[in-house]
């Protein structure tokens, strides 16, 4: 078993297992017939590395900086058209 090669699509629904459906790797490689060794290096490599989490937070964060600007600069509009609606309002009730 120490020379024994997985498939890759094995080794991705073993990681899946312990990622997505919450099994302890423990369960998993004695159900499937692997070494704990073996699951907990296949799960290591398949996470994305602290740099790549790093670059995605950064795109998440610039993304939402953008849709707030956007929120702010429309908000700010609606607050202009309506202190001018209201001066107005205000003039043809003297």
């Amino acid at each position: 078993m120490a020379n024994e090669r997985f498939a890759a699509e094995f080794k991705s629904e073993a990681v899946r297992q312990v990622t997505e459906r919450g099994y302890t790797v423990a369960d998993v490689a004695k159900r499937l017939g692997v070494s704990a060794q073996s699951l907990y290096k296949w799960v290591r490599v398949s996470s994305p590395s602290d740099d790549q989490k790093d670059k995605a937070e950064l795109l998440e964060v610039r993304r939402e900086n953008l849709r707030l600007r956007a929120d702010l600069a429309r908000a700010q509009e609606e607050r202009d058209i309506l202190k001018k609606a209201a001066a107005y309002f205000a003039r043809q009730s003297e």
